[in-house]
């Protein structure tokens, strides 16, 4: 173990290899220091303290400090690259909002109601076809069958008591658009735009789960072709609608017909 001081302050302190000793006053080690020109070097030993001549040199205190400079290398040129993709990835929609399944306070099942007994989305959310919001229904709605159907069950209690109190159901939000996008649900509709292009397949969620990323490239890749999104008015809200080869073509005709344009002006989503 060996000490080097400078000017009474000691600047190193550990094991130096003997193969960097320079020439000092007879009797004391020194260590190649790039940045010390005068010093002291302390060892134990019979040679005690004492003043030494340092060369300067851009060799290092042992071997292992050579990787030091690669590797300040590597962070300095690599931490960009980083940033970047931890913000153009980890800031994406299809990061944080892809996946997004908040549990509801009335675990109602999509999977239930929409699929096995086959309910058309229009009977919960039915001003979709007028306004620019599907709507989420009254708990009048939900007791037009729970009034004879499951009075007992306690998950819905709070169905119960809302529709008792005249109190709403704090349903949360699973589709959220910032206030800054302008979307009208019932001009896509009656262009023939299915619920499942945007939401999925809704009739085979127990918990409804966001599973586009809703950003606005995704919303114009689909104005500027919307032919695969389109199908028969009548089959909008049919989650197991499939296109065939005659409608495709006949789809190509409605994206072009005047009732199914999709504009990609700025105007139209940010008013």
């Amino acid at each position: 173990m060996v000490e080097v001081v400078e000017r009474g302050r000691s600047v190193l302190k550990g094991f130096l290899d003997v193969n960097v000793v320079l020439s000092c006053t007879p009797g004391f080690f020194c260590a190649r220091l790039s940045t010390l020109r005068r010093c002291e070097v302390r060892h134990p030993g019979p040679t005690g303290t004492g003043p030494c001549e340092l060369s300067v040199d851009h060799g290092c205190l042992s071997k292992w400090t050579n990787r030091i400079k690669y590797g300040a290398a590597v962070v300095l040129l690599g931490a960009p690259v980083y940033l970047v993709a931890l913000v153009w990835y980890g800031g994406s929609p299809m990061t944080l909002d892809v996946g997004y399944a908040p549990i509801q306070p009335v675990p109602f099942s999509h999977e239930v109601h929409a699929g096995q007994l086959g309910l058309d989305c229009r009977y919960c959310h039915s001003s979709v076809e007028r306004s620019a919001h599907a709507g989420i229904p009254p708990t009048s709605t939900c007791m037009n069958c729970h009034a004879s159907i499951g009075t007992t069950v306690e998950t819905l209690d709070l169905v119960r008591t809302s529709f008792a109190e005249g109190t709403p159901i704090p349903w949360i939000k699973v589709h959220d658009l910032p206030d800054y996008a302008y979307f009208d649900h019932s001009a896509h509709v009656a262009a023939g735009v299915g619920c499942a292009s945007c939401h999925g397949r809704v009739d085979q969620m127990g918990v409804v789960t966001q599973v586009q990323p809703l950003s606005m490239g995704w919303c114009l890749d689909c104005h500027r072709d919307p032919t695969p999104h389109l199908r028969p008015p009548e089959a909008v809200t049919r989650m197991d609608w499939v296109p065939t080869d005659g409608w495709m073509s006949l789809g190509s005709g409605q994206a072009s017909h005047p009732g199914v344009f999709a504009s990609t002006d700025c105007s139209t989503c940010h008013r």
